[in-house]
């Protein structure tokens, strides 16, 4: 389904919607992804988990949905009144030719079985960096490619997010740099001329990237896949932050849980959300307790929306 993209907002425009979040509700979706806090679930216990622990969406596993069929899946989902988050696109970028070859061609089966279950969002994220390709030929490439992966999702009517690596520790340490901002990401986007393909916003990846609710609020919603929420360590500067050693949101403060939160409210977001700390606490803790701490987590930060 194609969308528009409307200009980007003044600064004073933005002030004015930002000052007016207070009165809008939420219509994203708090998600369950269970490989993101540490825990290995198929598709029935994922929705298990959602579902005991207040989560308002789940991960759906599209080689599972594929090779099982997905009338039960849904049933239970239904059931539990869950709605699907975004799947993972299975289909690297990052490989070489023969491989991403092999990966798309199998992509229109698995593709077929995500919207006959009803899931419409699928994401991967795009590396910040290359040991061989300088910028312009990364660039190439991965337009060339997300130009055959949109393409294939989208005669299935399912959208792309993109998400981009702020990461500085990630994108200064190899040999070439590439996408790592909100602005390189859109500018990759609209070089592939794909309607369906939009943006993940990480806060995580907003905030190592320097970014703001400005930049959020140059967006619409149909700009934005899909969101993760997380907080970084305290006492350690944003520059030498470590990618794989965040915290649970709004747990430190170190990244503003509520103006990103106020933001995505604020261009009407109705996508999911989910919490991605690479934390190693909670990756020792066990399913019930991990979902338990994430979901009173993403509570909390929701709380501050207003």
């Amino acid at each position: 389904m194609a969308w528009s993209r409307r200009a980007f907002l003044s600064s004073g425009f933005a002030a004015a919607a930002a000052s007016s979040v207070a009165g809008a509700q939420r219509k994203f979706t708090i998600a369950f992804v269970p490989g993101s806090i540490g825990i290995e679930a198929d598709q029935g216990r994922s929705i298990e988990l959602a579902s005991k622990h207040g989560f308002e969406s789940v991960e759906p596993f599209g080689n599972q949905l594929q090779a099982e069929g997905s009338a039960a899946h849904v049933e239970a989902l239904e059931a539990a009144g869950l709605q699907w988050a975004a799947a993972r696109l299975s289909v690297s970028l990052r490989v070489d030719e023969a491989a991403f070859a092999s990966g798309l061609a199998e992509l229109p089966a698995e593709a077929k079985a995500l919207r006959e279950a009803g899931v419409d969002r699928v994401g991967t994220a795009i590396s910040s960096y290359s040991e061989d390709l300088n910028y312009l030929d990364n660039f190439k490439i991965h337009v060339g490619r997300l130009r055959k992966v949109g393409a294939v999702l989208a005669d299935h009517g399912l959208r792309l997010g993109l998400e981009y690596l702020g990461t500085k520790r990630l994108w200064t340490r190899h040999r070439h740099a590439f996408v790592h901002s909100m602005a390189e990401c859109r500018q990759l986007i609209a070089e592939t001329g794909q309607a369906n393909i939009g943006v993940v916003i990480d806060s995580w990846h907003w905030w190592t990237a320097g970014e703001t609710a400005d930049d959020i609020l140059q967006l619409e919603n149909s700009d934005v896949v899909s969101a993760d929420l997380n907080d970084a360590p305290s006492g350690i500067d944003r520059d030498e932050q470590y990618d794989n050693r965040r915290e649970l949101p709004a747990t430190t403060g170190v990244i503003d849980a509520k103006e990103f939160l106020n933001a995505l409210v604020t261009i009407g977001y109705d996508g999911p959300i989910r919490a991605e700390p690479f934390n190693q606490t909670l990756d020792e803790m066990n399913d019930d307790q991990a979902s338990r701490m994430t979901a009173a987590a993403m509570r909390r930060a929701v709380a501050l929306i207003g």
